[in-house]
């Protein structure tokens, strides 16, 4: 199938020790209100591994229906008198507490990426999660994608699983996204090492890079409620019992 798709990508930056707040915050608070009112579900919650990127930080992708089905949510979200949908005025205030800046794009899947219900029931899993960020000349996002795509074989010798690839919109066609799913620490390590050797992964690699006008690869852990860890969306009985939707 044919994945027709709009994800939103979030980098979150969190206030202090709040790293584990928010990640509940995002998965049981959130993501069963966004279900329910907005048809959107959640693709992944995860911290970033600060010694990869900045700290501390999270990382959210939203699974939107489509074009069509962001305009919804963007009218749904926008509706209040201060850009904001009135009836989250209490979620938002509590997000507030735990969170300081964020920079959000919006994703076209490659055609053959999987969505995340796919993805669940096909068991894909990680220990950990690379996740990397590529630019290019306007222009040379699709052709980069599928350049991109011809790696999988070589790391799926290490046991990654490319779950996700996506283009930036809104952007002329600049930046791409990539996803693997790692079993192990182990595993990612020993892909490393083989990039920067004499390998067929190496030698790859090397072709690739001066293709790319940026290439940043980081690491990712799954919060506790992402569906990549437990095989399903959130729901409301995954929240801790002082939550409440309003006060």
């Amino acid at each position: 199938m044919v994945n027709e798709k709009v994800y939103i990508h979030e980098f979150v930056d969190i206030i202090g020790h709040h790293r584990a707040d928010y990640l509940h915050h995002m998965t049981a608070n959130w993501s069963p209100i966004a279900q329910e009112e907005r048809d959107q579900l959640c693709y992944g919650v995860w911290g970033i591994v600060g010694t990869t990127r900045d700290w501390p930080s999270v990382l959210n992708l939203w699974e939107e229906d489509g074009f069509d089905g962001m305009a919804s949510s963007f009218r749904h979200e926008l509706r209040g008198g201060g850009l904001q949908d009135p009836q989250l005025a209490h979620w938002w205030a509590e997000a507030a507490k735990f969170r300081s800046h964020g920079t959000d794009r919006l994703l076209v899947p490659a055609p053959w990426t999987r969505t995340i219900t796919e993805l669940c029931a096909d068991g894909v899993r990680g220990e950990t999660y690379a996740h990397e960020q590529f630019t290019c000349a306007p222009g040379g996002a699709p052709a980069l994608l599928e350049r991109a795509a011809a790696s999988s074989s070589l790391l799926e010798e290490f046991g990654w699983v490319l779950a996700g690839a996506w283009e930036t919109a809104m952007t002329g066609g600049s930046e791409i996204f990539l996803l693997w799913a790692i079993p192990t620490w182990e595993q990612w390590a020993a892909a490393e090492q083989a990039e920067r050797a004499d390998s067929a992964l190496g030698r790859w690699r090397r072709a690739f890079y001066p293709r790319t006008t940026s290439a940043h690869r980081f690491l990712l852990v799954d919060a506790e409620l992402s569906p990549f860890r437990t095989g399903r969306q959130p729901t409301r009985a995954d929240r801790r019992s002082e939550w409440k939707e309003s006060s």
